[in-house]
């Protein structure tokens, strides 16, 4: 059963989205929404937490709640599953095994996974989907020692990162990712529901355990206005590198 203020954050997040509150517009106060959906002021900051999860909105010290974006967001300054993010923010992830196939590990993925070219992996093609809608296309290589695990796991498994943590207890401690866009190809295209060539954004990314031994290697592609990548910096730490093209 959906909560109340799963309910406030939803009718808010239709709102943001549909462009009733426009970007850099404020939103009612905390008390002017607790009265319009006769709840308490604690139920609508729990709904207010969940957009600012999303990247939806911000707020000050003593200030009402200000529109950022139109489409949720994620940061780069923690490392979250798309699963976790998800529901960090009240949405419904999911996901579904499109193919998956044990191979061996060219030069590029060697390199990323730290193997010797040619070593056993296991590829896995993944669609992802919030509140039913397919958002991205995962093309993830996972390490042979780690394949057995993953392949034992149901094609509609929600987290990966959950499952391998609850057994066998494996935890994802670092992530690097790589941003950039890509055109969309026929199996996108299918996947994703957008037409041939249409921009998609990719995160090429590596997971590591916390000692440093790699367990995935993956190409991300979202669809268009699916998801918004935030990072937030300062002159004293920059999580964001830049480095040319190639």
């Amino acid at each position: 059963m959906t909560r109340r203020h799963q309910q406030i954050a939803e009718t808010l997040r239709q709102a943001v989205t549909a462009g009733t509150h426009p970007v850099g517009s404020a939103l009612p106060s905390e008390a002017e929404l607790a009265a319009a959906h006769g709840v308490s002021r604690g139920t609508v900051r729990q709904a207010l937490a969940a957009l600012q999860a999303e990247g939806l909105i911000g707020s000050r010290q003593g200030a009402r709640h200000l529109v950022l974006s139109t489409a949720p967001s994620q940061s780069f300054t923690e490392l979250r599953s798309f699963a976790q993010w998800a529901r960090a923010g009240g949405r419904t992830p999911g996901g579904l095994v499109l193919e998956t196939a044990r191979g061996t590990a060219d030069g590029e993925e060697a390199a990323l996974l730290q193997v010797l070219p040619g070593a056993a992996v296991l590829r896995v093609l993944r669609r992802r989907t919030l509140d039913g809608e397919p958002v991205l296309l995962e093309r993830t290589v996972y390490a042979h020692w780690v394949a057995d695990a993953v392949e034992a796991l149901p094609a509609d498994c929600e987290s990966v990162t959950q499952a391998l943590l609850d057994s066998p207890g494996l935890v994802c401690a670092h992530g690097e990712h790589h941003i950039d866009a890509v055109a969309a190809g026929t199996v996108d295209a299918r996947e994703l529901r957008v037409r041939r060539g249409s921009p998609l954004l990719r995160v090429r990314r590596t997971t590591t355990t916390a000692d440093g031994r790699p367990v995935e290697t993956s190409d991300d592609r979202y669809r268009p206005g699916a998801v918004v990548f935030t990072v937030r910096n300062s002159a004293q730490a920059n999580p964001l590198a830049r480095t040319p093209a190639g």
